[in-house]
């Protein structure tokens, strides 16, 4: 009775801690978005606090489960094995599960990151482990902030000395969404991919014990790579110990500082600078706080600096970015030459349209990133006028850089359009949610489309289709 009751208490105690841990991260991120210049009570923002808490300790519950807790119990005498190493079954090789797909927390910026692992072992011992399993053991360290170098490490540890097999390999294929500035500085690195990952800054990791990295049974990596391979997923042979030189990080590219000509920003004597001085130590703080409340030390070395950066990227949406008139935008009707053939529109007299017009934007219920595409279609008034392109992607991002939902990004943007050109405007935008595919649902893969018409479109299913057709298949005109 006693043993129970102690239990029961030390249940409660562990409850009311982790209510405590959320009741911290959510007064930091009502300091975070007063910071953005938001007030933290208006509709749409209300519950994000709340939301924000729960997915920061969601993607970090990692910290409190243990690997060996999830193999106990899971380790399995396979009949006919025999003593010697690799032979499952009697039949000999090693075992591989494939394309786990996760999402982990960047130590260095706070924002999650994609992996795609893949892990190998060779039996031992007369001891398989049931395949779910290396999934789980994954996701346990996957859920923490982490460095994908050190995930793949401590992933080939954790199964190495628990499932106690002949080898361990780990191969990571990793994805880090590119920030604003680089995206500015290089507005092809997504215009080309919609919303796939080619514009993701992308790395490749490794780590193996045993036989694996035994240069006297080095068939077993050679075979480990050729498997994985079979599935259009390249690694290259010969090397064991993959891994980047540098950070991998865009957050903590030296090149990053100098991007966008007009802002300069540094982390000297730990503080976010920029050519007006100004400094945000409040929302530094509060940003601390949240790796304090998730169990974390903010003095940690591969912590030092993260608050500062993640404050960085909070500060590409701050409300006073939008303090600009749209008529600063010089959004204009320009002449525009018709093409080698004569036509300036998608099969249909009047129409203009603009494709894959990339933005990257800040979701305001979860403060995670969304990015994507903006497909933008509309009726020119006169012969041969319309607005350039250019002059379209600055829309485009002056809706972006601020707390945003997609529908109300959609809308904005068409009624921009069609305080312009009246006769007829369509937008429809493709988008990739971090909060859909790296916490609750994990909906790895899915996109969300919206559309907003207005004008001769809403009336002109005709016009409408002949639109939706040049998007998928990628053809522009008036250009």
């Amino acid at each position: 009775m006693g043993a129970a009751l102690e239990e029961e208490m030390e249940e409660e105690g562990e409850l009311e801690a982790e209510a405590e841990s959320t009741r911290a991260i959510e007064e930091a991120v009502k300091v975070l978005l007063q910071g953005l210049g938001e007030d933290h009570e208006r509709e749409g923002l209300r519950r994000t606090p709340q939301r924000v808490a729960k997915a920061f300790r969601e993607g970090t519950s990692g910290y409190r489960q243990k690997a060996k807790d999830i193999v106990q119990g899971a380790l399995f005498t396979e009949a006919g094995l025999k003593d010697g190493q690799g032979y499952a079954g009697g039949a000999g090789g090693l075992v591989i599960v494939r394309d786990i797909n996760l999402f982990s927390f960047c130590e260095s910026c706070l924002l999650p990151f994609r992996v795609q692992c893949h892990i190998g072992y060779v039996p031992s011992g007369q001891r398989v482990v049931g395949l779910s399993k290396l999934s789980r053991v994954t996701d346990v360290f996957a859920k923490r902030l982490q460095d994908p170098k050190r995930l793949a490490d401590e992933v080939c540890s954790a199964l190495h000395s628990s499932i106690k097999p002949a080898g361990v390999a780990v191969a990571l294929q990793c994805w880090h969404i590119q920030l604003p500035d680089a995206l500015r500085c290089n507005p092809d690195a997504m215009s080309q991919s919609k919303w796939d990952m080619q514009g993701w800054a992308r790395a490749s990791f490794s780590s193996c014990a045993g036989v694996f990295e035994d240069g006297n049974i080095s068939s077993f990596w050679d075979d480990f790579l050729t498997l994985l391979n079979l599935r259009d997923t390249y690694f290259e042979k010969g090397n064991a110990h993959l891994s980047v030189a540098h950070s991998w990080c865009p957050a903590r590219s030296p090149a990053l500082s100098l991007c966008n000509g007009h802002s300069r920003r540094n982390f000297t004597n730990g503080r976010i600078s920029s050519k007006s001085g100004s400094t945000y130590p409040a929302m530094v703080s509060a940003a601390a706080s949240v790796l304090q409340s998730l169990g974390e030390d903010p003095l940690r070395a591969e912590l030092v600096g993260t608050p500062y950066r993640y404050v960085q990227w909070l500060m590409n949406f701050k409300t006073s970015n939008l303090q600009m008139k749209l008529s600063d935008l010089n959004v204009g009707k320009v002449k525009l030459q018709a093409n080698d053939s004569g036509e300036v529109a998608i099969g249909r007299s009047g129409i203009y349209s603009e494709l894959s017009l990339p933005f990257c934007s800040l979701c305001e219920h979860h403060l995670l990133p969304f990015h994507g595409v903006v497909h933008i279609g509309y009726f020119y008034e006169e012969e041969g006028e319309g607005i350039e392109r250019a002059v379209l992607q600055s829309l485009v991002h002056f809706y972006s850089c601020k707390l945003q939902v997609q529908e109300r990004f959609t809308r904005q943007i068409a009624e921009a359009v069609y305080s312009i050109f009246s006769r007829g405007v369509m937008v429809v935008i493709e988008a990739a949610h971090m909060c859909m595919i790296s916490r609750g649902i994990k909906k790895v893969g899915s996109s969300t489309v919206t559309i907003a018409v207005m004008g001769q479109f809403s009336t002109d299913p005709a016009a409408k289709s002949l639109f939706l057709e040049a998007i998928s298949t990628g053809t522009a005109s008036g250009r």
